[in-house]
């Protein structure tokens, strides 16, 4: 039966028939690779978003090596000082804290927190779609029916919600908004999954003993990266506006620690005395999720197969 097995297979490889996945070779790895470089370089928009993503992640790592003013620093009398001020580029708060420092600070913790929370949010939905995907039945089931009733809230509410039982903080944050996110990678592999597990490549390694955790690992996700990636890049964009938006309700950083969405918060209570208290946090907030948006509709483009069939 084997023998009989493996002669199917070569005949099929004879005449023509794919028995392997496109994306299992280092070659064609490249190919992908390259494409995707090569179509942000031809993106002006691409290349402005990698830009500012790269220097606001430059400023934000190198903030406790710049000569910087202690961002929790009170100073009473600097108080409200606006922009291009003699004792502040950015201005004071209403504590007389610099705010160019706490921008710089807080931006540290905003990025780790939306790309933390997005790559918890990616690996957990891939775990999920793949074993609902590879193994279907009550698996499937139950996967699905999950993600659905996770679905069905808005996702800033049950966020709220799962908040609050857990206590407010940056981690319980951080975990919540995973929680509410992973649905969308879980759903995404999962139809992936279902349109390859009965290709030929997987029923080969499959005839051959291969074992469901080698046939998910090594056969059916490297198909899912290109999909996956797209989707990291454009989610990413969203987990940082979630989590600024918990901690702007009270419910992320604590204080005196600033990150983006609380310094929102409080300059919202000075916005007629102090205007840029308010406006300088949610300009760094727009241009970080606009440079992500950006990199990730030139990714969409590259990786996205129906793009490169109709451009060849």
């Amino acid at each position: 039966m084997f023998r009989w097995g493996l002669m199917v297979s070569v005949s099929q490889v004879a005449a023509g028939q794919d028995m392997l996945p496109p994306v299992r070779t280092g070659i064609e790895h490249q190919s992908i690779y390259r494409r995707a470089w090569r179509q942000i370089r031809l993106n002006p928009l691409a290349l402005l978003g990698l830009l500012v993503l790269a220097l606001l992640s430059f400023v934000s790592v190198s903030a406790p090596f710049l000569p910087l003013q202690d961002p929790n620093a009170v100073q009473p009398a600097a108080r409200l000082l606006p922009p291009l001020s003699p004792l502040s580029l950015a201005g004071t708060d209403d504590l007389g804290r610099d705010m160019l420092s706490r921008l710089l600070w807080g931006g540290r913790i905003s990025l780790v927190a939306g790309i933390g929370t997005m790559l918890v949010a990616a690996v957990v939905g891939v775990i999920v779609g793949l074993i609902a995907g590879y193994f279907g039945g009550w698996v499937d089931n139950l996967c699905m029916r999950t993600t659905d009733v996770i679905m069905a809230f808005p996702a800033v509410l049950l966020a709220i919600a799962i908040v609050a039982a857990l206590g407010p903080g940056l981690v319980n944050t951080m975990v919540a908004v995973a929680i509410v996110g992973f649905p969308l990678y879980a759903r995404m592999v999962r139809s992936v999954v279902l349109s390859l597990k009965e290709k030929e490549y997987v029923e080969a390694a499959r005839a051959l003993g291969a074992s469901g955790y080698r046939i998910m690992v090594s056969h059916l996700l490297p198909n899912a990266l290109g999909p996956i990636i797209v989707a990291a890049s454009l989610d990413v964009g969203s987990k940082i506006i979630i989590t600024a938006s918990m901690s702007f309700l009270g419910l992320g950083t604590q204080p005196p620690t600033a990150d983006w969405g609380s310094m929102l918060a409080t300059g919202r209570n000075f916005i007629t005395v102090a205007p840029h208290m308010a406006a300088l946090p949610g300009l760094f907030i727009l241009l970080t999720v606009l440079g992500f948006n950006l990199l990730g509709d030139a990714l969409r483009d590259a990786l996205d197969p129906r793009f490169v069939r109709s451009v060849k």
